[in-house]
């Protein structure tokens, strides 16, 4: 199956791809995450956040304090975003990433093979899980729940520490691609 969706995002990579991706994500953090941040800070009565921007956070107390902070319609709003905009912006921002990676290493043999285009792939599981964690926190309050706080808190780290070797393999992909045209004076990739 991830040779298969592999192959897929090799076959199908294209500028037109690329685009279509580029189109697809912006609307989503300018139109629906922005203004749910800007909600929820208003609701908190300070700068507060979601917790899904919390990078790097190694504090479960925090994303309880959080979870209370934000009042019982700031979790209202808060649960439905995540389980219908959070949903979708993952989605298509690995589809993003995947089409990137792609068009940077379809012509090269890199280990472990070719399902580095895929390895966003990692940050969607991983934020759906968070995704998943900030709804049980959020439903779930007032109950205090320390092990779902620390699963959010992994989930949420490894989602950014994905985030950040997809972003490492488009560099070193970028920088790679820009090599080789430097020594070949190609313009394909």
């Amino acid at each position: 199956m991830l040779y298969a969706l592999s192959a897929f995002f090799y076959r199908t990579a294209s500028w037109k791809s690329l685009l279509l991706a580029i189109v697809l994500y912006l609307p989503i953090p300018i139109f629906l995450l922005r203004p749910l941040e800007a909600r929820l800070n208003q609701l908190a009565g300070y700068e507060i956040g979601p917790i899904d921007l919390l990078i790097f956070e190694f504090d479960p107390a925090r994303i309880q304090k959080m979870v209370a902070d934000y009042g019982l319609q700031g979790r209202a709003i808060y649960a439905q975003g995540a389980l219908i905009d959070d949903t979708i912006y993952p989605i298509i921002y690995t589809f993003l990433f995947c089409v990137i990676l792609s068009l940077l290493y379809r012509r090269r043999v890199v280990a472990p093979g070719s399902l580095v285009n895929i390895f966003p792939v990692t940050s969607l599981v991983f934020d759906l899980l968070e995704n998943a964690f900030i709804i049980t926190l959020l439903r779930g309050y007032p109950a205090p729940q320390p092990t779902v706080a620390v699963l959010c808190l992994v989930a949420s780290n490894l989602k950014w520490l994905s985030l950040f070797i997809t972003a490492v393999l488009a560099i070193y992909g970028l920088v790679r691609l820009i090599k080789q045209r430097a020594v070949t004076g190609k313009l394909s990739a």
